[in-house]
């Protein structure tokens, strides 16, 4: 009993990680329609800037994650603008192939820069622990849990609430009707790509606190992302929450009690299984209902 209670809780850990690195990738595919194959490498990015900043600096490295987010705002909302926009104006299909490029040519740079080898980010807390009854939380899995969860409340909250996030929905519901009132959609566009990358950028830092990492796991975050946002829908935080959760608990009792080689098996199984029963995800499309 303890050990099911314990691989539970370990996937629910994992899934908040796989939901918050899914979550910009989301946003992208909801608001832009533009499947992003360089999401991958922006959370590893992420989590290279996270290991150069609090080394240089000593400090914890979840501190570093305001930091990594503005930077990578920046980043997004100038490569959405002047890339990708220019790719898709050209064709539907260019902006997969920039994005594919793109991710190409930074993993080749983080190799050069950083060196093929696993990197990883220890905190102070590595090796600290507490028990709750049965069941044994390592604190960095504990504090990467809340910082996904209180991350991907904020930016619900920005969507559902806030005057950007109201734009950002009524371009994603009725884009005709955005530039009709005079919304400058291409603005809102790279917008929501510098949000994307941002929160990409801080799911880059969770994760490296929590797994070793180096550039060759690019195509690895990006899989799971799109898994991800199959499984719980498109554009809402609390979509990839699920669809994050969902993946973790899955992939840890396949390891536990199946094998360690058989979690993608059971993943893909899974996502066929949900496209044949709900192809649009468990929560569905976010922003469809006006379109």
């Amino acid at each position: 009993m303890s050990l099911i209670v314990q691989t539970l809780s370990d996937g629910l850990v994992l899934g908040g990680i796989y939901a918050l690195s899914a979550v910009g990738f989301s946003l992208i595919f909801g608001v832009l329609h533009v499947i992003n194959l360089s999401h991958g490498i922006l959370v590893l990015v992420g989590a290279y800037l996270a290991l150069i900043v609090s080394t240089a600096l000593g400090v914890d490295p979840m501190l570093t994650i305001p930091v990594v987010m503005a930077v990578l705002f920046a980043f997004g909302y100038v490569y959405q603008r002047f890339l990708i926009q220019r790719a898709v104006d050209r064709s539907p299909l260019g902006s997969m192939l920039l994005t594919f490029g793109v991710a190409l040519m930074l993993q080749n740079v983080m190799i050069w820069v950083f060196s093929p080898d696993m990197k990883s980010i220890t905190p102070s807390y590595a090796f600290a622990s507490f028990h709750l009854g049965l069941v044994t939380f390592d604190a960095v899995r504990v504090s990467a849990l809340a910082a996904s969860l209180v991350l991907l409340t904020l930016l619900a909250v920005l969507l559902k609430y806030s005057a950007l996030g109201r734009v950002i929905r009524a371009t994603a519901q009725q884009t005709l009707a955005a530039q009709l009132c005079g919304v400058n959609v291409r603005h809102v566009y790279a917008l929501t790509f510098g949000v994307s990358a941002a929160f990409a950028g801080a799911a880059g830092i969770v994760i490296g606190i929590i797994l070793p990492f180096s550039p060759n796991d690019e195509a690895l975050w990006t899989m799971n992302a799109f898994v991800v946002v199959v499984l719980g829908g498109v554009g809402s935080p609390a979509g990839a929450l699920l669809g994050g959760l969902l993946l973790g608990v899955v992939n840890t009792l396949t390891a536990q009690y199946i094998g360690p080689s058989f979690p993608n098996v059971t993943m893909f199984l899974l996502l066929v299984l949900l496209l044949l029963v709900r192809p649009n995800g468990l929560l569905g499309n976010a922003f469809s209902a006006s379109r």
